[in-house]
């Protein structure tokens, strides 16, 4: 047995590594910052003692006889681990390093700034409807270190967020694919060049440039393609929309009206799947079956119901200006509810799209009504409550209203999920009573 595993921050995956470690073996030492009381009950269940909140000047000791770091997703850059790490010469690893080490099996995988989840499931499902047994894993609620006990999974897809491309001693994904970049998690990283450098850790490890799946459409993804990446997104594309016919290598995989969901950004993101699932190993029928039944996933666009002739959009999980400027492109005149509690990011760009009107929420409101000052009518609420009536009040026949918040939900949410479920819970109050 090697040295002592500190494993740093004890949320999902932390608390899945700590006790994959103990299953075979390791000595563990557990740290987090702010643990709550199911971690403390956690760590406690495995046999281990829980490091709490150490101090900058405890680091040091605290590395005494570790020759590994595990970090969980999230740990900021400016966290005094890493310093403290190279000065102890200790290696620093995601637990995608982990279940590298302890599984050979293929690791497909997606990065971006948006759209992961939706591709990840998209890919999966192709690759089950191609006789692939795949599961995803990663970013979601199935840590690889989880997913790699699944004794039947052919293919791990995998959810690869910035903070684990980051963390990674070395990424050993492929194929894998980049959808696109705007600024987000500036609250995490150091700034926008390191969070474009962790997502570029995509393809560190793709021998063959096809097995790059390249959103050629996105200047800063197309910037890091190696040629012969397999691109998408743009006329001439190795998987494009052509003539009203979704297309790979110059197959026809179906025609657009076949595929259920057709928004902007479902077209973009059933071709980067299409793409990455096929150099997987799916086929183009498997591609083609999903596409046509796929529709979509909770509180991502997720039309709710219509009341009194109004269509009532939960896009919670927008969480950037980016993915609300997308969400606003696809439903032009929308009224919009957003805000929350932002990530570091300029909301200015968020006024460079056209919705009716606008209700501003949560800690970043009064950023939210700067960024669409003078260009519609804004109002600020203090509920969802409160915002959904005053969004009603201001939506026009036939229109919609949309939660599209782009930012975070930790100030009155613990999780986008929440959010986007009261929001729902308030819809369907209003339903009632109509």
């Amino acid at each position: 047995m090697s040295g002592t595993v500190l494993v740093l921050g004890l949320g999902l995956t932390g608390r899945a590594v700590a006790e994959a470690l103990v299953r075979r073996g390791e000595d563990v030492r557990p740290v987090d910052d702010r643990p709550e009381g199911a971690v403390r009950t956690a760590i406690s269940d495995l046999g281990l003692e829980l490091v709490a909140a150490p101090g900058v000047e405890d680091w040091p000791g605290l590395l005494d006889g570790c020759d590994r770091v595990v970090l969980s997703p999230g740990v900021p850059d400016a966290h005094p681990i890493f310093g403290a790490a190279r000065g102890a010469g200790v290696a620093l690893l995601d637990e995608s390093d982990l279940a590298a080490d302890w599984d050979a099996r293929p690791r497909c995988a997606v990065t971006g700034t948006d759209g992961k989840t939706t591709v990840v499931t998209l890919v999966a499902q192709m690759l089950e409807r191609s006789g692939i047994r795949a599961l995803p894993a990663g970013n979601n609620e199935t840590p690889l270190v989880v997913a790699i006990d699944d004794a039947e999974a052919e293919v791990f897809v995998v959810e690869a967020s910035s903070f684990r491309l980051g963390h990674a001693r070395s990424v050993r994904l492929g194929p894998a694919a980049w959808l696109n970049f705007a600024p987000d998690h500036l609250d995490i990283h150091a700034d926008l060049a390191a969070y474009e450098a962790a997502k570029a850790r995509i393809w560190e490890s793709i021998d063959d440039p096809a097995d790059a799946v390249a959103n050629l459409a996105d200047p800063v993804v197309r910037s890091h393609a190696p040629v012969g990446a397999t691109g998408f997104g743009s006329a001439g594309s190795t998987c494009r929309i052509d003539d009203g016919e979704l297309l790979l290598e110059g197959q026809v995989i179906l025609a657009v009206d076949e595929i259920l969901r057709r928004m902007p950004h479902d077209l973009l993101n059933a071709q980067a799947a299409t793409a990455l699932a096929v150099r997987a190993g799916a086929s183009s029928a498997g591609c083609a079956d999903v596409l046509r039944c796929f529709s979509g996933l909770p509180h991502r666009m997720q039309l709710l119901c219509e009341v009194d002739g109004t269509r009532f959009v939960d896009d919670s999980k927008a969480t950037t200006p980016h993915a609300t400027v997308s969400a606003l492109n696809a439903l032009p005149g929308a009224v919009l509810i957003a805000g929350g509690r932002n990530k570091g990011l300029d909301l200015t760009p968020l006024g460079a799209s056209a919705p009716r009107a606008v209700v501003a929420i949560g800690e970043a409101a009064d950023e939210i009504a700067a960024a669409f000052s003078g260009r519609c009518p804004v109002s600020v609420a203090d509920s969802m409550e409160l915002a959904v009536a005053q969004a009603c009040r201001e939506v026009e026949e036939g229109g919609v209203v949309l939660l599209s918040p782009g930012c975070s939900s930790f100030d009155w949410y613990s999780s986008y999920m929440e959010r986007g479920d009261d929001f729902a819970r308030v819809v369907t109050e209003l339903e009632a009573t109509l």
